[in-house]
């Protein structure tokens, strides 16, 4: 009777020991570390135009009539080229259209006096002339639309 009355609680405990444990262990919570987030950043546009390329072009306009009725700050004839590089987005579609007006010239957009055309001007040189201008107006970044 002795061992039954000590076998019995050593039982109870060796019984209940492991259910308190997982109980334990049940309320505890599983803390997942974070992952850093990762940023996934985007390369920048490709300049409109290379160094080289504005560089041409401003020699083009200098040595061209054009300064006959532009200026780059202010408005003469026709519109100042900072005014055009703020109304073009630098992207291929101002290009191609900018580039048409020099070489066939132009009205209505900047008033009524018209634009003489420039046939003589190649479209590669109407290029680097325009890619100059636009580039004139930093608040004007390049565009990939077309």
């Amino acid at each position: 009777m002795k061992i039954i009355k000590l076998i019995t609680p050593a039982i109870c405990i060796a019984l209940t020991l492991p259910v308190c444990v997982a109980s334990g262990q049940a309320k505890k919570k599983v803390v997942a570390k974070k992952k850093p987030a990762t940023t996934v950043t985007k390369a920048p546009p490709p300049p409109f135009a290379t160094d080289a390329e504005i560089a041409d072009g401003k020699e083009i306009i200098s040595k061209s009539d054009c300064l006959a009725c532009h200026k780059i700050e202010e408005k003469l004839v026709g519109p100042a080229y900072t005014l055009i590089a703020a109304k073009y987005p630098q992207n291929q579609n101002s290009l191609d259209t900018l580039t048409k007006k020099i070489i066939t010239g132009g009205k209505g957009i900047w008033g009524p006096v018209p634009m003489a055309p420039h046939p003589a001007i190649s479209q590669a040189d109407a290029n680097k002339m325009i890619k100059y201008i636009l580039t004139l107006n930093a608040k004007n970044p390049a565009t990939s639309s077309k």
